[in-house]
């Protein structure tokens, strides 16, 4: 097995040849629309900003007024920032006197019943994303749609796959070889995800509003009635308040090869779940309840932090599109909206980031078992809850390990890549970013998570009224800064097309909703 640092010298020696260039990435940012007091929004997704099932690059996800914006794929992350920055800008054109929450933890919730599901018209790929959602809120309830996060999507360019293939898999089909390592990488970015956790975890406190009815393990902010929190927490999102259910914890999703990835997942998606068989698939009404009685839905209801994808093609499951051309990029799923930064997300991270996915890629990647499997949810829950405690300690290979010291071991690694990285690129931001994150290993206070609650006990203020000073501040942010005339013609215009697109799938349609989603299930048969 090739080692980590082998590969590190070998990519520098061939420095010039500039296999690393050309890394693309793209964003997903979720944000509430919430009303000028702070609740949530109740208005249907705007007309202006066109169709939220067709749109490329604004849609909402969950819930109706959870907006999500999505940046194309790009090799520059200034101009990822940039787009996303104009789709706010946008955004607060079109939205009166609306705000977008800052923070990835909801403002203060209404009655379940009264989150609106998202809606995508009448067609039939439309009406099937909203019955998965109606699904989604009487299976976990409606609270958990109203949740915000960023997505990350990152691909290396074909010229490092010719490298690699070259170096060390001459003759191996270059997909084949793709798959093989994006699948290692996602393999070492579980085992060493609780770092993202602890660097960009902003999650620490909710308003009690969102536990209501709930069974928790949080406690009042000092006195403070309003707000609920983990004194010594990181993300609660990615904790079992957020995207974790009990019925999936009997799920052993393996990442060790692509076809034991597929073949996983299809059981879940054709095993029927008690629980959720009771629910029924339909109502009295025959209204659907939820797309299947199954473990999962859709695949997209396996709450992963990361995820081997493939562009799909229309009517395509993701894991048929797996199945068929293999993984085209991987998709990080665990970050928290940085309430600091108006894009939720900084220049330097996406910079660390990039670093810290080629390493789990350069790393040797053995592969996993239920052990480890189980060993790393513990991790996820330990550092969730209790990531800033002075000596935290994770599970690793059956033994107590102490955090900080794997996490210095990691960003010792993370400087080898961030150093390859500028040598490939001819620059110095990578350095500078690992640079920038690694004093936060001794300094818990000064995470973003560490930072919250301490604004908290500085101010004296509810977890609610920060996070609305976050808000009203980012909305001075963009609305300070309107958009020309040409750029407001230019999004008008995509509005008004994919608005035009969704009538057109609207009226060809030839087939019923009941028929549709039996072709649709039907290809996870044609799994193997």
């Amino acid at each position: 097995m090739t080692s980590f640092q082998q590969r590190i010298h070998s990519l520098l020696a061939d420095a010039s040849a500039g296999a690393l260039k050309e890394i693309r990435r793209g964003i997903e940012k979720e944000s509430l629309r919430v009303t000028p007091e702070g609740k949530l929004a109740q208005t249907p997704h705007p007309r202006a900003l066109g169709s939220a099932l067709t749109h490329p690059e604004i849609t909402t996800d969950y819930a109706e007024c959870l907006l999500e914006f999505i940046t194309p794929a790009l090799t520059s992350a200034p101009e990822i920032l940039s787009k996303l920055d104009l789709l706010h800008r946008l955004t607060y054109h079109h939205i009166g006197e609306e705000m977008l929450w800052v923070d990835s933890m909801p403002c203060q919730l209404v009655e379940d019943s009264e989150i609106p599901v998202a809606q995508y018209g009448s067609s039939n790929i439309g009406r099937m994303k909203t019955a998965y959602r109606i699904g989604l809120g009487h299976r976990y309830g409606r609270s958990m749609q109203t949740i915000a996060g960023i997505h990350y999507n990152f691909s290396l360019p074909d010229s490092f796959w010719r490298w690699l293939q070259e170096n060390e898999a001459p003759g191996m089909d270059l997909q084949l070889l793709k798959d093989q390592y994006y699948l290692g990488l996602i393999r070492n970015f579980r085992r060493n995800f609780w770092i993202l956790l602890y660097l960009f975890g902003a999650s620490p406190a909710v308003c009690r509003s969102f536990v209501r009815g709930r069974a928790h393990h949080l406690v009042p902010f000092e006195g403070d009635e309003h707000s609920l929190h983990a004194p010594l927490g990181t993300s609660l999102r990615m904790g079992d308040l957020g995207y974790q259910s009990n019925a999936q914890q009997s799920l052993f999703i393996c990442y060790n090869d692509l076809s034991n990835y597929i073949s996983s997942l299809k059981q879940a998606l054709t095993q029927p779940y008690s629980a959720y068989e009771k629910i029924g698939t339909r109502d009295k009404s025959g209204n659907y309840q939820q797309l299947s009685p199954h473990l999962l839905q859709i695949e997209n209801e396996f709450y992963s932090v990361i995820r081997p994808k493939r562009t799909t093609r229309s009517g395509e499951t993701p894991l048929n599109a797996l199945a068929e051309r293999g993984v085209e990029y991987i998709e990080v799923r665990c970050l928290d909206l940085n309430p600091y930064l108006p894009l939720g997300i900084s220049e330097e991270q996406i910079y660390f980031l990039d670093t810290f996915l080629l390493y789990c890629l350069l790393q040797p990647s053995p592969q996993t078992d239920h052990e480890e499997y189980n060993t790393i949810v513990e991790n996820q829950r330990r550092v969730v809850y209790f990531g800033r405690r002075k000596k935290p300690h994770l599970r690793e290979h059956g033994r107590e390990r102490q955090a900080r010291e794997w996490a210095e071991s990691v960003f010792n690694g993370l400087a080898e890549a961030a150093r390859l990285l500028d040598a490939q690129q001819d620059t110095n931001v990578y350095s500078a970013a690992i640079a920038t994150f690694r004093p936060l290993l001794e300094n818990p206070d000064q995470t973003p998570s560490g930072s919250i609650l301490q604004e908290m006990r500085d101010s004296g203020k509810t977890y609610f009224r920060i996070a609305m000073g976050h808000a009203e501040k980012n909305r001075r942010y963009f609305t300070e800064r309107p958009l020309s005339d040409a750029v407001l013609a230019e999004y008008r215009h995509k509005a008004e097309e994919s608005l035009a697109r969704q009538k057109q799938i609207e009226s060809s349609d030839s087939c019923s909703f009941d028929d549709f989603l039996a072709e649709y299930f039907r290809q996870y048969e044609k799994l193997p």
